[in-house]
C-alpha cells in the first residue's frame, strides 16, 4: 500500500487518483501508524513551506516521514513536499526543513521570466529510479521556490532562467519539482516506476 500524507496542504487526490489508475493501492492518510505500515509513501505539497513544515510537525507526520525514510522504505516527495525534504528554505523567511536531502530551497533566478514558472518545461536526465539518463522529458511545473544548486542528489535539471534541480534522488529518497501526476503518459511512468521500487 502506497500512503499519501496528508497533512492539510497539496494535490492528494490527483495523486491518489494516478496511482489508482496505474492498479496501485494508494491511502490518502493522517496516521502515523497507516505510514509506518505503508510500503511507499508520497508527500505532496501546494502552498507555502512555514504553513506546510508547522502543519507537519504538529500533527507529528514530520517524524512518521523521516522515519519512513531512515527504513529504507521507498519515499517521494512532489513540488513543495521536495521542497520540504532539503534542510532550509528562504520563502517568506528562513525555515528549517525536513534534512533528508542536503541543501537550501530559493526563489528561482529566472530574471525576465514570469514568476511563478507554470507549464511545461524539458528535463536532462541522470540514472534514477523514477527515469533513465540521457532521455528528455517534458513535464509539468507550478512554482516560485526551488532547489536551485545542482549537485550529486541531483537526478534530473530543468532551466527556466537558469539551472535548477528538477528531480534528486538520494537511495530510497526521491523527489520531484515538477507534478508526475499532472504530466500524462511521462509523468505515469515515473509514478509506475517508484510503485515498483522494492
Amino acid at each position: 500500500m502506497i500512503a499519501i500524507v496528508d497533512y492539510g496542504m497539496g494535490n492528494l487526490r490527483s495523486v491518489q487518483k494516478a496511482l489508482e489508475y496505474l492498479g496501485c493501492e494508494a491511502r490518502i492518510t493522517d496516521s502515523a501508524a497507516v505510514i509506518r505500515d505503508a510500503s511507499h509513501v508520497v508527500l505532496p505539497g501546494v502552498g507555502a513551506f512555514r504553513d506546510a513544515i508547522d502543519r507537519l510537525r504538529r500533527s507529528g507526520l514530520d517524524r512518521a516521514f523521516t522515519e519512513a525514510a531512515a527504513s529504507g522504505k521507498p519515499v517521494l516527495g512532489i513540488c513543495l513536499g521536495m521542497q520540504l525534504m532539503y534542510e532550509v528554505s528562504e520563502e517568506n523567511g528562513l525555515y528549517e526543513g525536513l534534512g533528508l536531502l542536503p541543501g537550501r530551497i530559493t526563489l528561482l533566478d529566472a530574471p525576465g521570466l514570469k514568476i511563478p514558472h507554470m507549464g511545461w518545461n524539458t528535463l536532462e536526465t541522470r540514472a534514477c529510479p523514477l527515469f533513465d539518463a540521457g532521455t528528455p522529458q517534458t513535464v509539468y511545473f507550478v512554482h516560485s521556490y526551488c532547489a536551485q544548486a545542482v549537485n550529486g542528489d541531483t537526478a534530473a535539471v530543468c532551466t527556466y532562467g537558469k539551472p535548477f534541480t528538477a528531480a534528486a534522488c538520494r537511495g530510497n529518497i526521491l523527489a520531484t519539482q515538477f507534478h508526475p501526476e499532472k504530466s500524462g503518459s511521462v509523468g505515469l511512468s515515473m509514478l509506475r516506476r517508484f510503485a515498483a521500487m522494492s
